[in-house]
């Protein structure tokens, strides 16, 4: 069994990650799916009038702003468009994807921030009305309810709050928590980069391996989106899953190239 999140950036070659995935499923591996669409979004606000709004808390994390209006909008490209689009490509390669999201089933269920604390030109601000949240528990019955029924679950935020809220979550750190509870042994995460790199405007500067306890060392070269990723893969390994893997979505096999080491290993 792996984990493996796709990221929402551009340049992901999304053909290729399904292609490949196929390739996994039809020789006997199950696998979960987890897929963002950050940019889609983006463009899709822009022509609704609506332009996303991203915000960097206190401790420097960026995410999106996430009002009722943008939550509309982000179900619609998530769960939609992007969800969809994936679990065509899947069955077109025959493997029998069921797309899902966080809310269905309330298979990623947990705790709705009242307020968020961001820093807004050296300042910080509260901000109310912000529909994001934590993930806290995972719906493994349903999971495995697909898994056993021999489906390949495509899975994607939002997540579901204890109230019965849709709420904005991170997708690396959702696949983390999916991992953990499913106790599985690799994480792949992919992205629009080889993986961590020491300096972000060089992708020769790849980093191959990063041993565990010494993930601190190398956390401080991850910039913007890339910090939520190590957050994930920090959670992941802490909660049991030996390895994570971050890797380059846009390859012709980035899947079995990800599982041959080709990244960023953590372990």
């Amino acid at each position: 069994m792996i984990v493996i999140k796709v990221g929402g950036s551009l340049g992901i070659n999304y053909d290729a990650v399904c292609a490949d995935l196929a390739s996994i499923v039809k020789a006997g591996q199950k696998a979960i799916l987890v897929h963002g669409g950050s940019a889609e979004t983006n463009r899709i606000s822009e022509r609704l009038g609506k332009p996303p709004r991203m915000v960097t808390s206190v401790s420097g994390y960026e995410s999106r702003y996430t009002d009722r209006e943008t939550l509309e909008i982000f179900e619609m490209v998530y769960c939609g468009k992007m969800n969809k689009g994936i679990v065509e490509r899947l069955q077109r390669h025959g493997v029998n994807a069921v797309g899902l999201s966080g809310l269905d089933g309330r298979i990623w269920e947990g705790i709705r921030k009242a307020t968020i604390t961001i820093l807004e030109a050296g300042k910080k601000k509260v901000l109310r009305d912000d529909f994001t949240g934590k993930i806290e528990k995972v719906n493994l019955k349903l999971i495995h309810l697909l898994l056993n029924g021999g489906f390949t679950p495509v899975l994607t935020p939002p997540a579901i709050s204890y109230d019965g809220e849709a709420m904005n979550v991170d997708g690396d750190r959702a696949a983390a928590m999916l991992a953990s509870a499913l106790k599985v042994e690799k994480l792949i995460i992919l992205s629009n980069v080889p993986g961590l790199l020491r300096e972000i405007q060089d992708e020769r500067s790849l980093i191959p391996e990063i041993p565990f306890q010494r993930i601190e060392e190398f956390a401080g070269f991850a910039k913007g989106r890339m910090k939520k990723k190590v957050l994930g893969a920090v959670e992941a390994i802490r909660e049991g899953v030996k390895e994570v893997v971050f890797a380059d979505a846009r390859t012709a096999l980035p899947i079995t190239e990800a599982l041959a080491g080709k990244g960023t290993v953590i372990h």
